[in-house]
């Protein structure tokens, strides 16, 4: 566990853009005791050292955003696409649904649930060439690259990815996978 000094604790403070009130406050210490340990003259207790180190972590948590986290490119496919060519795509990536976008803009998703149900419905047979936009399912939720990690989590929750808009356009994904990523 590495322990921070005290420039190191008034750096993050800095960059995060914090004043040594706002640390205070979050960390219910007072903002002279802030003032000490930054400057080192106080050799403050590991309780006291958590409780800042913690505000500094939520505070530098809650700055990440969906452009930070989004990845690129976007493996995607056109609603015109054969179901066949798609199933390849999905396979060469390693991937268990793909959104649908039509020039630019997000139309649906299809995903191996999708092409199973079907499947197991009889409506799809080898025969015939079926297209995506007759098995496409509801797409993914968007978002600008503005949006804060908390919102992302909590959509993440009941959706498989969310795919990142702007000015209208798909610029990103953001899968599950990406979000645990970051623990690593």
């Amino acid at each position: 566990m590495h322990i921070p000094t005290p420039g190191e604790i008034r750096d993050k403070r800095v960059k995060l853009g914090l004043t040594q009130t706002d640390v205070a406050k979050r960390s219910r210490l007072s903002q002279s005791m802030v003032a000490r340990i930054e400057a080192g003259t106080v050799d403050p207790r590991v309780s006291t050292l958590q409780k800042i180190v913690g505000v500094l972590l939520d505070t530098e948590r809650s700055m990440i955003t969906a452009g930070d986290l989004m990845h690129q490119p976007v493996i995607c496919i056109n609603s015109e696409k054969t179901l066949a060519s798609t199933i390849e795509i999905m396979e060469k990536h390693g991937i268990s649904q793909i959104p649908v976008i039509d020039e630019g803009v997000p139309v649906g998703c299809i995903s191996e649930s999708a092409i199973i149900n079907a499947m197991e419905e009889g409506k799809i047979n080898k025969t015939k060439d079926h297209l995506v936009s007759d098995f496409m399912e509801e797409g993914f939720p968007t978002v600008p690259p503005s949006t804060d990690i908390e919102t992302i989590v909590h959509m993440l929750h009941n959706s498989h990815a969310i795919l990142v808009l702007e000015k209208g356009k798909v610029s990103g994904v953001i899968t599950k996978h990406d979000l645990m990523s970051m623990i690593v």
